[in-house]
Formats: structure tokens, sequence, C-alpha cells
């Protein structure tokens, strides 16, 4: 049976016809002289209600009614007399598909903190609150998709399971089908990988960027978007051991037109929400931060600021000697800014900010150095209140310079040596950055906890559902 949805019902001004929807009964409330149910289906965070004549359905079925319980209800769509809605369904037949204990049913009409939420993320997504966090994740997805699609990018889909470290940072989780109480070991008692399903040691991606540049050096332009893996035990709000990357890599570009593309990009889906997701962002502006809506609009207003990594050192320096503010950590040249620094330096310029040229030491291997040897050309942007939003930089296309860094940061040889090979052969000029999806999703729904924008997080000690 064919059946509207809510949020095309809400939209509609064609009253007086046959209607049918389906979905989970918000609230019953009434009584003898009539019963009024919300319904809400997830398509919208509104809800429709149902008025149900008690002559017309039997004790037994209202009492199956009840918060929680999923029905499907005929009748007529008709402008409301009452206050609160523009519409109603005039109830005809009323089927009921799954009831919900009216005892045990976790979620009630009552507040509910974000904690115990996360402890029943099986239900959650009914509430409006992730309803509305769900749905405006669905539409930032596929805003990227239309982004790049739209500007001649190639979606590139890299491998998962992977024998090198993209970043570096040895904290990976490790795939293996050997015998965890009894593994193959060499002579001198190591574990023989060579006996593993692939032959050697392998983990969960930390980044698809390596074999994204592959891709771009013969596409040109490629994105990747898909999930990637941490083992990092840090249970703090702004982690995750699972979580989603987009990271597009463009031949021919340098680090300034990277910069212009990270900017753009953020500015769009920024722009994106604000025009597709009104009610959602209303709700979480109302609901949790006041300055939500305002502060997605400022970001698309005006210009990022771009600095140099030396130049914010020497604005944090100046306003700690002046004693503007105090820093819990001293800003020093050739140590990576922290979380306190970021959020000033956004406060400082009033708006994101784009930051270029840090220490090589700082960052990663592939990152091309720039003509003094001692910075590379990478890219950092500061969001407000998110602090680092995207990282990215020029990659290193020289192969002695490439393979001199490699050495120089102890990576071993034989486990890059696909990607080395790439300077060899056609190399050219080309950028790229990476965006954590859940962060962009911190900065647009306004949640403070990373754990509250994907649906089943993965932390540690916390794998459930």
């Amino acid at each position: 049976m064919s059946y509207s949805k809510i949020k095309a019902l809400l939209g509609s001004t064609d009253f007086d016809r046959a209607v049918t929807v389906k979905g989970w009964v918000r609230s019953r409330r009434g009584g003898k002289p009539v019963w009024f149910i919300e319904i809400n289906d997830g398509s919208t965070i509104r809800n429709i209600q149902a008025v149900a004549d008690p002559a017309q359905f039997s004790e037994e079925l209202i009492a199956q009614i009840t918060t929680g319980s999923c029905i499907g209800v005929e009748g007529m769509l008709v402008a409301s007399q009452g206050k609160g809605q523009s519409m109603e369904i005039q109830a005809k037949t009323i089927t009921v598909y799954g009831t919900a204990d009216a005892t045990t049913y976790p979620l009630q009409k009552k507040g509910h903190s974000l904690e115990f939420l996360r402890e029943i993320a099986h239900l959650r997504p009914r509430t409006n609150t992730f309803g509305a966090v769900f749905r405006m994740r669905h539409h930032m997805s596929y805003a990227i998709h239309k982004f790049f699609n739209d500007r001649g990018f190639f979606n590139l889909h890299t491998p998962i399971i992977t024998g090198s470290d993209a970043e570096g940072a040895g904290e990976m989780f490790r795939v293996t089908t050997l015998d965890l109480k009894n593994p193959l070991r060499k002579e001198d008692g190591s574990i023989d990988f060579s006996q593993d399903f692939f032959g050697k040691e392998t983990n969960l991606t930390v980044s698809g960027q390596l074999e994204g540049e592959l891709g771009a050096l013969a596409l040109g332009l490629i994105y990747t978007f898909g999930p990637t893996f941490r083992a990092e035990n840090s249970n703090t709000p702004r982690h995750l051991a699972e979580f989603w990357m987009i990271e597009p890599e463009m031949a021919f570009y340098d680090v300034n037109d990277n910069m212009d593309l990270a900017e753009e990009m953020l500015k769009y889906l920024v722009q994106y929400a604000l025009d597709n997701c009104a009610d959602d962002l209303k709700f979480l502006n109302d609901m949790y931060d006041k300055e939500l809506i305002a502060r997605l609009q400022s970001v698309v207003s005006k210009p990022f600021t771009r600095i140099t990594y030396t130049q914010g050192i020497e604005i944090l320096t100046e306003t700690m000697l002046s004693k503007k503010k105090k820093f819990e950590y001293k800003p020093e040249w050739g140590a990576d800014l922290q979380k306190e620094h970021e959020n000033y330096l956004v406060e400082h310029f009033g708006g994101p900010v784009m930051v270029t040229g840090y220490p090589k030491k700082i960052k990663a291997f592939y990152m091309k150095l720039n003509d003094d040897n001692e910075t590379v050309r990478g890219m950092d942007i500061l969001f407000p209140w998110i602090g680092e939003i995207i990282g990215g930089s020029q990659r290193e296309d020289d192969y002695e310079k490439l393979l001199a860094r490699v050495k120089e940061m102890n990576i071993h040889e034989e486990s890059v040596w696909w990607y080395l090979e790439t300077r060899k052969f056609g190399s050219c000029p080309h950028s790229g950055f990476g965006l954590g999806f859940e962060r962009l999703l911190l900065f647009v729904t306004g949640m403070t906890n990373i754990r509250d924008v994907i649906p089943f997080p993965r932390a540690p000690k916390n794998a459930e559902f």
C-alpha cells in the first residue's frame, strides 16, 4: 500500500483528500470525546496529528497506541482548527504494526540526557535531537558528493585494509587471521606474518591519501570518502576510533590552489546546510546552541584569514607577553599549535583562519619542502569552536627529497616503495587535504561531543551495537 511521507504532507495545502501515513507514535492524549495522536516518520523533525473518534475504534486498539508504538493511519487530510498545527488527519483506519510497552519504553515524553541516549544508541534516532543530527549527516554527505561531482572530480575507493601507515603515527588496528592463542613465530620469537592471510602485517587504514594521490596522478582530480580508523586510546569529546574522512587529491594544484578549493568547499557545505536543513537547524539552535545559525552564517559571509605558522606564533607570543591572555601551553616556534592556540587565533581574526608554512619536523613526510628547507607547504584550517577542521598540503613531488624525508622519519622504504615510485614516472605538482566528516558535523549541528554525530560510535572500551 502506498503512503505519504509526513514531510511532503506538511508542505502541502491540498486538503480534503484521502491520505495514509506510517510512523511511530510520539504521544497520545485525549479521551472519550476524541483522541489526538502525534506521529513522526523520520522524514522531518515535525509531527503530524491524527484525530481519532473513540466511537470508531475499540478500546483494545487505542490501548496499543502508546508512545513508541508503530502505526499506520488512513484518513482525510484537513485544515486544522486547533493551535500548533496547520493540518491534521481525521483517522478512518488505524493499523498497529508494533506495540511498545509503556512501562519499559525508555523514550517517554520527557527530557533525556545525551549521556543516557548514548547508552541506547539503538533507539536514540527516534528522538528529535538525533533525528535532526542524522538527517543533517545525510545532507552533508550528499552535498560533499555533489560538490566534487559538479567540479569534475572522480570518487576513488581506496582500501580499508592496508600495509602502510599514511600518517606515521603507528596507532593502527591490526588485521589478522592468525591464531591469537598460538601465533606462528620466527626463530627469533617474533610473529611470522608471512603465514598470515595477506602474507604480511596489515592494518585498518588511517587515511586513503597515499592511494588517492595515485589516482590523482592519472585521473587529475579525485576524492575519497570512507571510514578510517585510529587505535588512539583517547576518551575525549573530539576523538573516535572509527570515523569518516573526505580526502581530495588534485594534480597540478599548488598550496594556494589547495587552500582556495578547501575554502570553497567548506563555504559550500555550510551554505547547503543553511539552505536544506532549516527545520533541523532551528531545533538544534533553539535547543542546544543559541548562536549556531549565526555562526554558520558568519562562515560564509567573508573570506577566511590566511596567515603563516610563524605569524601565528608571533601573535600568540605577543598576546602572552602583553598578558592579554594566559595559555596553558607556551607558544613556541617548532611546537604544534594546541587547541587553545587555535581557538585564540580564530577569535583574534573573528572567523576561520588558514595557517601555512609549518615546521617540517611536526608534519608528515609527504609534505613539500619550502626553499628554506625548514618549513613545508602544509595548510590547516581552523574553525570557530572546533579548532582544526581541515589539514592538507602540497605534496612533495621530487623523488630525492621525498626519499630523504622517508629516511629522516625512519619510515620503512619497502612499505611505501610504490608511493615513492610515482615520483619517478611522470610526477607533477599536486596537492590535497583531509576533512574529518564528524568534525564538520560537530560544527554544523552545534553538538559538543563527537559521539553524538555518528550513529554508532566506536571509542575505547565501547563497541556496542
